[in-house]
C-alpha cells in the first residue's frame, strides 16, 4: 500500500460544516431521538460533468483514511466549548468519539451514473451526520479529476498522457490528490514528486525553459542535459524558436553528443506555438536527420477538445503533458455529489424510508435502504443499473420484471441477463473490512471496465448514449406511494 495517510500529520476531524455539529448536538440532547438506532445516508450525484455518459467513482481510499483517524483532540473540544453552542454532555461525547457504523460503497474506480447510491453509511444519527462534509470533499474531488482525466486519455487515442498539473492546482493537497485521481483516470505518470512518493506513482520530468536560459546558449544547455541523462534525453525546443533553432540544436546534440555514446535522442517537447503545424515540421526535420525514433511530446493548456483537434489535423504527436485543464477539470470544476438521508431505523429494527421532495424534479431522492446492481447481457456488456430494496432478492437467472422510471407505463423485463451487486462492505461496526488496492490497480480496473463492460456509445464525447437506472417494482412503488402520500397530505 502507499505511504499516504492524510491524517497522520494533521487531524482532519474538524473538516465539517458547522450545521453538522449543531444538528448532532440537538439529536444528542433530544430524549426522543433514539440516537442508538441507525439511519441510512446515501452519497450520489445528479448529473455527469461535461455532458459525459458516465463518471468514475473516486475518493474511497481517502475516505477510509479519514474514518480510521476520526477523533476530536482536546484543542478541538476547547474550541467548540468556546462557541457556547453545545452542551457539556455532547462535548464529553465528542471527546470520546469513535465511529461504530457500517459503510458500503462501490469499489474505487467503478464506472458510475447519476442518482445511484455510490456510498451508503448506516450508523447512529450523530455519527452519520458528522461524516458528511469530509466524505463529500474526497468523493467529489477525486471523482471529478478522474472523470476529466479519462476523457483526456480517451482523446489521446492510446498515446501516453502525463499529469503536469501541480503548479496550476488550487493548493498543495489539490496537486497531490489530483495526481492520484489523474492516474486512476488513465495518466501514465505525474510530474508531482510528492504525489509519486506518497502513492507509488511513476514520476516524469525533464527540463524547463530556465535550464536553457541559464546557459544563454541553447546548444550548450542541450549538450549539458544529454551528458547527464544520455538514456533519457528529452529536450524542450521552443525557448527561442522551435523550427529555426530548437530542432536544429536537438539534432546536433543527437549526432555530436548522443550517437558517439551509442545513445539515441529519446524525445523533444513543444510547449507553445501552433502545435499541429509545428509538430508536422518537427517530425519531417527529425526523420530527415535519421531521428525517426525520436518522440514528439506536447504540452500547453491541453484538454480533450484540443487533443481531438490536433488529431483531426493529423498532428504526429506521440504523447501529451496535460496540466491546468485536467487538475482543475476546466471548464466544469464541480462534481456535485450530495449526502442525503434515505431511511431511519425504528424501535422494532425496521428501516422506515425517507424522501426529499423538491420543486426541481431532479432533486427528488430515491427513498429507502437500497441495493445497487449492474445488469449484464450474455456478451458481458452492462445494459443498465438496477435499484432494489435492501431486503429484496434479485434473481436474474430467470425472467425479471423491472420498471423504467422514465417510462413506467411500458412493461420491461430482463431475460437471459445476469446481475452483480456493486456495493461492497468497507466498514462493519466501525472496523475496516475492505483492503484498498493500490492506485495502479484502481487505474487498471477503470480500463478493464471501459474496454469490456461499458458500451462505446456511452463513451462518446458528444450526445453519449444514456445508461439506464431501472427500479424493481417494489422500489418504484415505494417512491410513488411516498410522493402520493406527501401530495395528499398537502391538500
Amino acid at each position: 500500500m502507499s505511504k499516504y495517510n492524510q491524517s497522520e500529520a494533521r487531524n482532519l476531524t474538524m473538516t465539517m460544516d458547522f450545521y453538522e455539529l449543531t444538528m448532532a448536538n440537538a439529536y444528542f440532547n433530544d430524549p426522543d431521538s433514539d440516537n442508538d438506532k441507525n439511519v441510512v445516508f446515501d452519497i450520489f450525484y445528479r448529473r455527469n460533468p461535461g455532458k459525459a455518459g458516465f463518471a468514475i467513482a473516486g475518493g474511497l481510499g481517502l475516505i477510509i483514511d479519514y474514518v480510521n483517524q476520526l477523533h476530536f483532540d482536546p484543542s478541538d473540544i476547547d474550541y467548540l466549548r468556546s462557541l457556547n453552542q453545545f452542551s457539556d454532555g455532547f462535548l464529553d461525547y465528542l471527546a470520546n468519539f469513535k465511529f461504530t457504523g457500517t459503510i458500503m460503497a462501490v469499489k474505487e474506480g467503478t464506472i458510475i451514473y447519476p442518482n445511484e447510491p455510490v456510498i451508503t453509511v448506516v450508523a447512529p444519527i450523530v455519527e452519520a451526520q458528522l461524516l458528511e462534509t469530509a466524505m463529500l470533499i474526497e468523493f467529489n474531488h477525486q471523482s471529478l479529476i478522474a472523470t476529466k482525466t479519462q476523457r483526456i486519455v480517451r482523446a489521446a487515442k492510446g498515446r501516453p498522457v502525463v499529469d503536469f498539473g501541480a503548479r496550476r492546482a488550487h493548493n498543495i493537497d489539490a496537486a497531490d490528490l489530483g495526481a492520484r485521481a489523474a492516474i486512476i483516470g488513465g495518466c501514465v505518470g505525474t510530474a508531482d514528486v510528492r504525489a509519486a512518493q506518497l502513492f507509488d506513482l511513476p514520476v516524469v520530468g525533464t527540463m524547463a525553459h530556465s535550464f536553457i536560459m541559464k546557459y544563454g546558449d541553447e546548444f550548450t544547455a542541450f549538450k549539458k542535459y544529454a551528458e547527464n541523462y544520455p538514456d533519457n534525453t528529452v529536450l524542450l525546443v521552443d525557448t527561442y524558436d522551435t523550427i529555426k533553432s530548437g530542432i536544429p540544436n536537438a539534432i546536433r546534440v543527437a549526432k555530436e553528443v548522443l550517437e558517439p555514446m551509442g545513445k539515441r535522442l529519446k524525445g523533444v517537447r513543444l510547449d507553445s506555438g501552433d502545435l499541429a503545424y509545428d509538430s508536422k515540421k518537427v517530425r519531417k526535420m527529425l526523420d530527415d536527420a535519421g531521428c525517426e525514433d525520436c518522440k514528439i511530446t506536447v504540452s500547453n493548456s491541453l484538454d480533450e477538445y484540443l487533443i481531438t483537434s490536433l488529431f483531426d489535423q493529423d498532428a504526429p504527436i506521440d504523447s501529451f503533458g496535460v496540466g491546468e485543464r485536467m487538475i482543475t477539470a476546466s471548464p466544469e470544476p464541480v462534481f456535485g455529489g450530495v449526502y442525503k438521508l434515505s431511511a431511519v431505523e425504528n424501535k422494532d429494527g425496521v428501516y422506515e424510508p425517507r424522501i426529499k421532495v423538491s420543486g426541481n424534479v431532479e432533486k427528488i431522492t430515491n427513498p429507502g435502504y437500497k441495493k445497487l446492481y449492474r445488469v449484464y447481457n450474455e456478451e458481458g456488456k452492462a445494459v443498465a443499473d438496477l435499484l432494489a430494496l435492501a431486503d429484496e432478492k434479485v434473481d436474474l437467472s430467470q425472467e425479471y420484471t423491472f420498471v423504467d422510471p422514465e417510462e413506467p407505463w411500458r412493461k420491461r423485463k430482463f431475460v437471459n441477463f445476469t446481475a452483480r451487486e456493486l456495493q461492497v462492505p468497507i466498514f462493519k461496526d466501525g472496523v475496516q473490512v475492505y483492503e484498498q488496492p493500490e492506485v495502479s490497480e484502481i487505474a487498471k480496473y477503470v480500463k478493464e471496465q471501459l474496454e469490456n463492460e461499458i458500451w462505446s456509445e456511452e463513451q462518446r464525447f458528444e450526445n453519449p448514449h444514456k445508461h439506464f437506472l431501472d427500479m424493481s417494482p417494489a422500489m418504484y412503488k415505494l417512491k410513488l406511494d411516498m410522493l402520493t402520500d406527501i401530495q395528499n397530505s398537502e391538500v
